[in-house]
């Protein structure tokens, strides 16, 4: 699936993953290939993306995410790769 991290002054990530661990906020959740729509707010916290190069931890700074038709959109108050 192709995820996106973007900050209001850049992007932080783009790229094809296996699989994205986020920070909810109720709780840490994990989005697989063919997940179903979902929109969700996220709280400060770790990222963490599976992909061909392995995994890899993204900071955040809160924000929102949604998922559709294999398309992760993450829109972050801040981040740190």
């Amino acid at each position: 699936m192709h995820l996106e991290i973007i900050t209001p002054d850049r992007k932080v990530f783009e790229g094809e993953v296996t699989s994205a661990q986020f920070p909810g906020a109720d709780g840490l959740f994990e989005v697989l290939n063919n997940h179903a729509p979902l929109i969700a707010a996220l709280k400060a916290g770790q990222v963490t993306l599976t992909g061909p190069a392995g995994r890899e931890a993204i900071r955040i700074e809160g924000g929102v995410v949604e998922v559709l038709r294999n398309s992760v959109i993450v829109l972050a108050e801040g981040a740190m790769a």
